[in-house]
């Protein structure tokens, strides 16, 4: 079974500095039938203005994983990354994966410091395996090549193919698609499976996705991504 969600049936907030887009029920906008897939809870698409950004708050039990699009987020958390005179990396930009557990508790703030530049990213919620784990934090880059004409795994249970560590049963691949470039995914038995296309256009197992629309593939033993346009896509291989 194959379930199509159109970009513009997403929630929408508009905060002045903030612009986000929510593919499932997050904050003021709830959708019963838009709770999440699988154990895949939140995709924001975030568009922070320039000198702006989320000011400290706390998160617990919630694997999260940032992947930028433009621009540049300066992390900071509780843990000391991004802290001043900590030499712990907390900068993330275009192409750049970033990986915190909350685990029992952890506290971060998120700032775009940039004084004419747009930053974009995608906040990710994945539910955990496993409650009331240490906290972590990981990021790393993902160039375009690697990601050009095929499915690069970038987030994982086991950090396989140099991919960050998620404490989650989920798979998450990143793919550039133009032209003739093609792609395929095998699916494990009843394991759901979410398209999110990020930029462009693409098909994917017949559909024709633009830019922000999403697949929920059910029962599909092979997910097939043909025919882009300028394509950037997401693919989240699922708990059931």
């Amino acid at each position: 079974m194959i379930t199509l969600r159109k970009a513009g049936d997403r929630g929408h907030a508009q905060h002045g500095w903030l612009e986000s887009w929510h593919s499932f029920s997050f904050a003021d906008y709830h959708d019963p039938a838009h709770m999440g897939v699988g154990n895949l809870r939140v995709i924001n698409d975030d568009r922070i203005q320039p000198g702006t950004g989320f000011p400290t708050h706390g998160h617990r039990d919630m694997e999260i994983v940032s992947y930028v699009l433009q621009g540049a987020l300066a992390h900071q958390d509780s843990m000391g990354n991004g802290q001043a005179g900590s030499g712990k990396v907390g900068v993330i930009r275009r192409g750049d994966v970033q990986r915190m557990s909350a685990g029992s508790g952890v506290l971060h703030s998120e700032f775009n410091h940039e004084k004419d530049e747009l930053t974009h990213f995608l906040q990710i919620w994945i539910l955990p395996s496993e409650r009331g784990i240490a906290p972590g934090y990981e990021q790393k880059h993902f160039d375009d090549a690697g990601k050009r004409g095929r499915l690069r795994l970038i987030a994982s249970p086991d950090g396989a193919d140099g991919s960050v560590t998620i404490h989650a049963d989920a798979k998450v691949y990143a793919g550039l698609f133009d032209g003739a470039e093609r792609a395929e995914l095998r699916a494990g038995p009843q394991r759901p499976v979410y398209v999110h296309l990020v930029r462009g256009a693409l098909e994917v197992n017949g559909q024709r996705l633009t830019t922000g629309d999403a697949l929920t593939l059910r029962d599909e033993p092979l997910v097939r991504l043909a025919h882009g346009e300028a394509a950037e896509v997401l693919v989240f291989d699922l708990a059931p």
